[in-house]
């Protein structure tokens, strides 16, 4: 065993060290680093975790790349169809990292109850429509069949559900505009098999999905005619290369568009997200180091005579120095110890039970997602730990400026 820690060690079990001056000043850098440590914590799982949230929920109604015909029209809704016949349909192979392509088609109606109205876009899959995507956020009944004989069968969201007042298994009319305003509206009789309620209130306010083969008939377009398609990748963080990829290999008559394209202004507001982070780990770590450095000078001053008698004896300025930061570095340890067990349990029970709940409105989530990861967890320790040290040093500096002759005599 070293020297240096020797010492140290024997300092932080000793009796009279317990009971010392120092004692309250140690106990509130163990506890600054506790709480720095439980706000860092906290701070990156739900920070990451909400973007992570916000991403699945877009990519999950959307896709992550939109491929669809040049147009000028700015609304969702499908106006120039698009052939099916395309070399990266049913399967884009061209393209690493792309798992699934699927068709859609999208049509503007209006719902009419006896009870009230709503403006729809009913949204058409077809028999390769991914639902495990959303199967999440179905909170009631199943979904619908669009893989046999064209149905009724529709899903609707809570929000239009409960302003509508319809449940599973009612039906309603909704009612399709034609080019020609002067003719008649196409009129079609839903059937809701199943309510969903992903919380992100500009898909749920807009947004029923049926079968595809509806807005093809309603449309006059053929079989092989869809509205776009939606293709998801594997690796989000990769999203603005494979769309570039997408466009590269598709015709030079189509369009291609990343959600982050399409929803700006979402992620735009997610960004913000990193830079709140950062914020929050600089202030901890800020917070932690000064109540350190307070703890260290007052560890100093109270083993000044100590300080006095080992250089006496021979011991260099950096070997006395490295005893100090031994007995802080014990400090740090206690202080993220005790840190890491509160956050994970916090974060634990926020993941299980969803405690804390946030407005859908403002934050497209009903609860503060949890995002676990042990690295990010271990990174933040580990610089906590290399700051705060890094930083001693600096206080540390002072035994180099004690005379062994006063420090003896010192009282």
């Amino acid at each position: 065993m070293k020297l240096e820690y020797f010492i140290a060690k024997r300092l932080t079990t000793a009796k009279h060290h317990k009971s010392s001056i120092s004692k309250p000043i140690i106990k509130i850098a163990i506890t600054a680093i506790a709480i720095g440590i439980i706000m860092m914590i906290v701070s990156v799982a739900t920070g990451l975790g909400l973007q992570q949230k916000i991403r699945q929920k877009v990519s999950a109604f959307n896709g992550h790349i939109i491929v669809s015909n040049f147009d000028d029209n700015q609304s969702e809704v499908s106006k120039v169809p698009v052939s099916t016949k395309q070399d990266f349909y049913p399967e884009f192979k061209t393209v690493e990292g792309v798992n699934h392509i699927q068709a859609v088609a999208s049509k503007a109606g209006i719902i009419r109850t006896e009870k009230s109205f709503e403006g729809v876009i009913f949204k058409g899959v077809g028999s390769d429509y991914k639902w495990d995507n959303i199967s999440e956020y179905i909170v009631e009944g199943n979904m619908p069949n669009v893989k046999d004989q064209l149905n009724p069968e529709v899903l609707i969201s809570k929000y239009l559900a409960n302003r509508l007042f319809l449940k599973v298994g009612d039906k309603f009319n909704t009612f399709f505009m034609k080019e020609d305003s002067n003719e008649m509206p196409n009129l079609r009789v839903f059937t809701i098999t199943g309510i969903y309620n992903s919380g992100f209130q500009e898909f749920d306010a807009t947004y029923i999905l049926g079968d595809i083969r509806h807005v093809q008939r309603i449309n006059k377009w053929q079989p092989d005619e869809v509205g776009a398609f939606e293709i998801f990748i594997d690796d989000f963080n990769k999203i603005e290369q494979k769309g570039e990829e997408v466009y590269e290999q598709t015709s030079y008559m189509l369009d291609s568009k990343t959600i982050v394209e399409k929803y700006y202004f979402i992620f735009e507001w997610l960004q913000l997200f990193d830079f709140n982070i950062i914020v929050i780990l600089v202030i901890m770590i800020v917070v932690a180091t000064i109540n350190m450095v307070v703890a260290l000078l007052v560890l100093i001053l109270e083993r000044t005579q100590m300080i006095g008698i080992l250089k006496a004896l021979g011991a260099n300025n950096w070997t006395v120095r490295k005893i100090f930061l031994y007995n802080a570095f014990h400090i740090i340890l206690r202080g993220l110890l005790w840190g890491n067990v509160i956050a994970i349990v916090l974060m634990l029970v926020q993941q299980q039970f969803g405690i804390v709940k946030l407005n859908p409105e403002n934050y497209y989530v009903s609860e503060a997602p949890v995002y676990f990861n042990w690295f990010y967890i271990l990174l933040l320790n580990l610089g906590t730990i290399i700051v705060s040290l890094l930083v001693l040093l600096i206080p540390s500096y002072i035994i180099t400026k004690i005379s062994p002759v006063k420090a003896i005599r010192f009282d």
